[in-house]
């Protein structure tokens, strides 16, 4: 139960006034429903908060950054900043999973479930530190480690998802607008599976599976990209 905030609060050139809040950032619901006698909070409220906070942020930023750019792009950029796998890189790079409060069996899982835990606690350690200290220090946090990761994604790309970076591609290079065909559903209605298939022309280039058409069309299109080279 016990993890040092102090080292944390050191790492991050930030010191909390209530240390409260910072711990409760930190707790997952998974590690009260094992002590349910500790008096703690879990994080849920804060991440909340802290989602509104970081948007806002980011949001000014981008609007300040980009005077040129359309609301569709700008949405896109945010979208890229602030989705999991970005607020989890962030979150593991400073050593936020050495100080998560977790059950027994979530502490096993390393996988996307975890990711998106990080995720979720960066989220409440900004809602943590606007109560804690306000916006300005919110804004400083989110600017150092963030928005350093802007100009990448803006020159990558990498804030298309896969089907629109695909069709991009596409586009570009062959001239045709992909298709995609449903090569398969199975399973029970609350929890199927779907293949799709993508075809430039009448090239089948890949397929994608996935729990929804969407989601498979995602993973056709990512396996496309590899197929073609055209990450």
């Amino acid at each position: 139960m016990q993890t040092d905030f102090g080292s944390f609060e050191k790492k991050i050139k930030i010191t909390f006034g209530n240390k409260e809040l910072l711990r409760t950032a930190f707790t997952h619901r998974s590690f009260l429903n094992e002590n349910r006698k500790s008096g703690m909070e879990h994080n849920e409220r804060l991440e909340f908060l802290g989602d509104a906070v970081l948007e806002l942020i980011v949001t000014e930023y981008l609007y300040a950054k980009y005077p040129e750019k359309s609301e569709g792009d700008l949405t896109s950029y945010r979208s890229a900043l602030v989705n999991a796998v970005t607020l989890a890189s962030v979150a593991e790079s400073l050593g936020m999973n050495d100080h998560l409060l977790l059950s027994r069996g979530e502490a096993k899982d390393i996988g996307r479930a975890r990711q998106i835990i990080l995720a979720n606690t960066i989220e409440a350690f900004i809602g943590a530190l606007y109560l804690d200290q306000g916006y300005e220090p919110a804004k400083a946090f989110i600017s150092r480690h963030l928005f350093k990761l802007l100009d990448t994604i803006v020159e990558k790309k990498m804030w298309l998802d896969a089907k629109s970076h695909f069709q991009e591609k596409a586009q570009e290079i062959v001239g045709i607008t992909p298709s995609y065909e449903t090569v398969s559903e199975v399973g029970p209605d609350h929890d199927k599976q779907f293949t799709v298939a993508v075809f430039l022309g009448r090239e089948r280039v890949a397929k994608g599976e996935g729990k929804s058409k969407q989601e498979a069309e995602q993973q056709a299109a990512k396996a496309a990209l590899g197929v073609k080279g055209w990450k």
